[in-house]
């Protein structure tokens, strides 16, 4: 994992993205994120339900071809 330590409004290019620190406080952070329309960006709970939707939806289709 690379890390980095950014100030207030100090920027990191990830590609395409760019993330800003728009606050930080006791344990938390504010990200603002521009990337280009066609890159998906999450939170990693989201990410992770809908892999889980998926996953849930796929099981049945298998089973039943199986």
């Amino acid at each position: 994992m690379l890390v980095f330590k950014r100030k207030l409004h100090e920027k990191i290019d990830i590609g395409d993205a760019e993330v800003t620190v728009i606050a930080a406080g006791d344990g938390w952070v504010k990200l603002g994120i521009k990337a280009p329309k066609d890159v998906l960006v999450n939170r990693r709970e989201v990410t992770e339900r809908i892999a889980a939707k998926q996953e849930k939806a796929v099981l049945p289709a298998a089973r039943a071809v199986a």
